[in-house]
């Protein structure tokens, strides 16, 4: 937080039955009914991460001064793990660190780490967004449908996702998004505004779970513009199961 003014921002601060068709069945469009078949995959993957174990690191830096290099940062490491008897908890590792000097991390950014970066586009969520075909794009070797994606409707204190998702043919499974957390937050002459991001999914026992987000936007504040980089990493997905040990290497 600057002496002379405070800007609130950031970034940071988340099965259908039987086979997918192949895309060669689809020589002339998108599969029919794309869009809920798309999100009954995205149900089975979120019902299957909810057994996974794994490591998430979180990185936000800002950027200032005549030589435009970070100015400052904050970061943090959290993991999911499960209790002997099974409960399913989100735990800190050691504490955050915190050097910001402009940015404030708000509570919709940590909200939007969770939910709007990750993105499941479950059943649930379908009708919260309009969702239109934008044709067919090849995305590190996988034959993706492009979608893109947009709130129906913006209302006070629920954040949404605005942007674009990559479909692989084959599974029909969102392997690549692209877009922002919405809307931005005006409040007692604050400014609350959120980046563009990316995030990539990988293939973990059939199912494709998050693991990047990556932002290097410039946030146009009132008071000038404020570059900013985000970076969350997920790690170490581990089944969970009744022989399941925690094998996280301590942090460095």
């Amino acid at each position: 937080m600057s002496t002379s003014f405070t800007l609130i921002a950031l970034s940071i601060l988340a099965c259908l039955p039987g086979a997918a068709p192949g895309a060669e069945a689809f020589q002339d469009g998108p599969p029919p009914e794309l869009v809920k078949q798309v999100a009954a995959r995205e149900a089975a993957s979120e019902q299957a991460r909810g057994n996974y174990m794994y490591r998430q690191e979180v990185r936000v830096e800002e950027y200032g001064g005549r030589s435009g290099s970070a100015s400052g940062f904050y970061k943090e490491l959290r993991e999911v793990i499960f209790t002997p008897e099974g409960k399913r908890l989100e735990q800190m590792v050691g504490r955050p660190e915190a050097h910001l000097s402009r940015l404030i991390l708000t509570d919709e950014d940590f909200e939007d780490l969770r939910n709007i970066q990750p993105l499941l586009l479950t059943p649930e969520m379908l009708p919260r967004y309009t969702v239109k075909f934008r044709g067919e794009e090849t995305v590190e070797g996988k034959d993706c449908w492009v979608l893109q994606i947009d709130p129906r409707q913006l209302l006070q204190g629920m954040r949404l996702f605005e942007g674009m998702a990559w479909v692989e043919k084959t599974s029909l499974q969102i392997v690549r998004t692209e877009g922002q957390a919405v809307p931005p937050v005006y409040h007692g002459g604050k400014e609350n505004l959120f980046p563009r991001f990316v995030t990539v999914r990988e293939k973990v026992d059939g199912f494709y779970f998050p693991a990047l987000t990556y932002a290097d936007d410039v946030l146009p504040f009132k008071t000038g513009p404020l570059r900013m980089k985000l970076r969350v990493k997920y790690s170490g997905y581990q089944k969970f199961g009744a022989e399941s040990k925690i094998t996280f290497e301590p942090r460095q």
